[in-house]
């Protein structure tokens, strides 16, 4: 079979890929073309696009960049015609992938989608589309599958979350060997995980580091995001305290004490890899503005929202200061406040049910297309 699979972000490339080891597993000929990053690549097929290129943030950069926005999905639809697949598999990347799925639908392409848009947060009109283009959609959070299915009446699959496969079927790092390649001392370690585009890691990590002095005792490590060079991260580093680490973020959060984490998907690793986090966010003030009107949340974090509770610290837009910070972080440090994290933190991993979500969506997908 033939498949083209568009994922936009860095995490849609690792879930992308662990999608089609999983594919290839079920269907010996499959073949891939795919917009993605060099995880998709290194398993086999063509890449079309790389995901550095289509990451636009915020509602005004995505104005700023709408011709070529266009130019992508005119690309795009002209590259899936050319191939002509069995399926089309959509990843998260919602503005880009409804609109392709609603070309690809009138042109008869089954259309299958894995991780789906956050309509829940936002955007929840969307619904009428994903009705009218998409074929099957699997859910990855366990309260998506009442709301699609309850509240919209479209049924869907929850197939468990990849980040469960992906950090269990990790190798486990050596301690010594790693702070001894990465210049890291016996302190104890607070990972900072400032997103991964150079917008969001420029208003988010001279907060975190501001910190910095205030606990000699600890080492921080950046950590830094594939898809930017170090010399971007360099010029915001001032302290000796401070080091840096690219695309080892599993890693470090296996030996880290404590984490100060960007909103999104990192705060739901953080929470997988059982380390106490506070979870920060801070976007344009334009972009703040319009966001705080159209999402319709009580929490920002996956924890929360998962949990249904406020078990980690959201510090967003102005709250998110180096006062503020210091005392989250004193808490997050505090033996007894550590344990009731732990304890919060086995029943998020409960929520998220077991492995296999990617074996999972291998299996429905091929299932459907062979018939």
């Amino acid at each position: 079979m033939k498949y083209y699979i568009i994922a936009g972000e860095a995490s849609g490339d690792l879930h992308g890929s662990n999608l089609m080891k999983a594919l290839q597993k079920q269907d010996v000929n499959a073949t891939f073309r795919f917009w993605g990053g060099d995880l998709m690549e290194n398993v086999g097929g063509t890449l079309v696009k790389h995901y550095k290129a289509l990451a636009f943030m915020g509602f005004s950069e995505v104005i700023m960049n709408l011709r070529t926005i266009a130019k992508n999905l005119s690309f795009c639809k002209t590259d899936i015609a050319n191939y002509n697949p069995d399926v089309i598999i959509f990843i998260d990347y919602p503005g880009f992938n409804l609109r392709i799925a609603k070309w690809a639908k009138l042109k008869n392409f089954k259309t299958h989608y894995y991780i789906s848009p956050q309509i829940w947060a936002w955007k929840e009109g969307r619904i009428k589309a994903i009705k009218n283009d998409v074929d099957e959609m699997y859910v990855i959070l366990p309260f998506e599958k009442d709301f699609y299915e309850k509240k919209h009446n479209y049924p869907v699959h929850f197939v468990g979350h990849p980040l469960i496969d992906a950090i269990s079927d990790r190798t486990q790092v050596d301690e010594f060997e790693f702070r001894k390649a990465h210049g890291l001392s016996d302190k104890p370690i607070i990972a900072l995980l400032p997103g991964s585009r150079k917008q969001e890691i420029t208003k988010m990590l001279s907060v975190m580091l501001s910190v910095v002095d205030d606990y000699p005792k600890y080492q921080f490590v950046i950590a830094g995001a594939p898809s930017q060079d170090y010399e971007f991260y360099k010029t915001f580093i001032k302290q000796t305290n401070v080091h840096f680490i690219s695309n080892k973020t599993y890693d470090l959060l296996s030996l880290s004490t404590a984490a100060l984490v960007t909103s999104g998907t990192a705060t739901l690793e953080t929470g997988l890899f059982k380390v106490p986090q506070v979870v920060c966010y801070k976007g344009s003030w334009v972009s703040y503005q319009i966001g705080k009107r159209v999402v319709n949340l009580e929490y920002i974090s996956l924890v929360n929202l998962i949990l249904n509770k406020k078990s980690v610290t959201e510090l967003i837009q102005g709250d998110f200061n180096t006062k503020r910070l210091k005392t989250e972080l004193d808490r997050l440090l505090n033996d007894y406040e550590r344990t009731k994290f732990f304890v919060d933190y086995y029943e998020l991993e409960k929520k998220l049910g077991g492995k296999g979500a990617s074996q999972n969506t291998a299996k429905l997908i091929f299932d459907a297309i062979k018939l």
